[in-house]
């Protein structure tokens, strides 16, 4: 007789049917993760395992094990990790505009705030990601940690594609062609923050994801974090629309509704994935309300959440203020 492959039985925890099955435990789904990431595991196993998961609905202890397991995993990889101050994950790709929550991202780096984004490409059709738009701007992704250090000292800002920062989770993520589906190593992604910085941000296209992002961050002792639904489940505020924030603010879980920032009817002057209007709204060519308060509304929840501001309110003074004062002929830093 075979003797059981000892990850079978996380399997079984998940799948035993409707009334004996249930969900791993954070204990359990760090070891089951810890498992995938050391390369211990069957393709086919891991794939199982990641589809009950997608099915049941990963509880915030799961997303906490399995994020756990992978930031450990690139630790023990890596080494030294360059300093950072938000860690901004970027896994959906936009599909009706252009990128607008990079400039946030380069505003906030102008101002001396040291942001490191991190992206998984799965190159849906009809998106643009994150890496095709700053490549735009003229900003490389960087390829090694070292790279991205000397893109941080040098201008506060550096991307990196999940590929090259673990390979391993890029190959696992890499089974949604095959299996039909996102699996729950997406969602743990977005939430990875695997430089340790003191504080990230998460946007998710499901509003029922904010509180179990919220509540995994907060069994992992992250001091600050924030997780909204953005446009296409970017991290991207919505101008014209009323923004519910899940936030930790120095390790407390809270609520914020952000209002909007414009007339619910607001439309966007630019639609379409070119990332060219990007470096035009940047340089003031481009007027455009929307867009501006779409880059300056997410730099204030960005503030906010970090604890450089006090309420939404002084948060969004703040990104304002950066962005008139931004230096309109260079892009970050």
């Amino acid at each position: 007789m075979t003797a059981e492959h000892p990850f079978a039985s996380y399997v079984r925890i998940l799948g035993k049917g409707p009334h004996y099955a249930r969900a791993l435990t954070f204990e359990e789904a760090k070891a089951a993760a810890a498992m995938i990431m050391a390369g211990q595991v069957e393709r086919e196993q891991v794939g199982a395992l990641l589809c009950l998961m997608r099915v049941q609905s990963e509880t915030p202890g799961e997303l906490a094990g399995f994020v756990g397991a992978v930031r450990d995993a690139i630790k023990a990889s890596v080494g030294s990790l360059p300093k950072i101050d938000l860690d901004w994950s970027s896994y959906a790709g936009k599909s009706r505009q252009p990128s607008w929550f990079l400039l946030s991202a380069l505003l906030l780096a102008q101002n001396g705030i040291r942001v490191f984004m991190q992206q998984a490409e799965d190159h849906t059709e009809g998106r643009l990601f994150s890496r095709d738009a700053l490549e735009s701007l003229g900003l490389k992704a960087a390829t090694t940690l070292a790279e991205a250090g000397a893109q941080l000292d040098r201008s506060c800002f550096s991307f990196m594609p999940i590929e090259y920062l673990s390979p391993r989770l890029h190959e696992i993520m890499c089974l949604k062609p095959l299996l039909g589906l996102r699996t729950p190593v997406h969602t743990v992604g977005r939430m990875l923050n695997p430089l340790g910085a003191s504080a990230s941000l998460v946007g998710v296209y499901h509003p029922a994801y904010r509180p179990t992002h919220q509540e995994a961050a907060a069994l992992l002792g992250d001091q600050h974090m924030a997780v909204f639904k953005g446009d296409g489940g970017e991290a991207e505020r919505r101008p014209e629309k009323v923004c519910t924030v899940n936030l930790i603010l120095d390790g407390a879980m809270s609520q914020e509704d952000w209002p909007a920032l414009l007339a619910e009817s607001a439309k966007p002057k630019i639609t379409g994935i070119d990332p060219a209007p990007m470096k035009a709204l940047w340089s003031g060519e481009l007027q455009d309300d929307f867009a501006e308060a779409s880059v300056a509304g997410t730099a204030a929840i960005a503030l906010r959440m970090m604890g450089r501001a006090a309420s939404p309110d002084q948060a969004q003074k703040m990104a304002d203020s950066m962005w008139a004062g931004r230096d309109k002929g260079k892009i970050g830093a």
